[in-house]
């Protein structure tokens, strides 16, 4: 891998790492919004997904600053958990917590769907510190 290659890599992970830790922390505070708010925010498939999104955001970020063997994989079900939760978010149309969930949660997926591909790109393991 030449220099440009590894730079950009360690961008991407860079990158990821920051949005992951960015949807995490937003996920938790759309969580409290909507046990806050009741009613359909706090329907329990809503809540799941919030859950769920913040608890792998923060698994990806600790397997990216940690170079764990299972980044990749962690970070493809990441994204795929981040758009659940941005599709879940979207159906509150009038509420601006919840776009803001939604947008954050789209960021973030894109991210680690980029990383993913990355690494299937490479042909090998990303690592931030090699």
């Amino acid at each position: 891998m030449n220099e440009a290659q590894r730079t950009d890599r360690e961008n991407l992970i860079d990158r990821c790492i920051q949005d992951c830790r960015i949807c995490h922390s937003v996920c938790v505070a759309t969580l409290s919004h909507c046990l806050r708010m009741g009613g359909e925010h706090a329907d329990e498939r809503h809540i799941i997904a919030l859950q769920d999104c913040a608890d792998l955001c923060k698994l990806s970020e600790d397997a990216l600053i940690r170079s764990s063997d299972m980044m990749e994989r962690i970070c493809r079900l990441c994204g795929d958990v981040c758009i659940s939760c941005a599709e879940s978010c979207e159906s509150f149309k009038d509420d601006r917590s919840m776009a803001l969930c939604a947008e954050t949660c789209r960021t973030c997926a894109d991210s680690c769907r980029k990383l993913s591909r990355a690494s299937e790109a490479y042909g090998s393991r990303l690592t931030s510190f090699s």
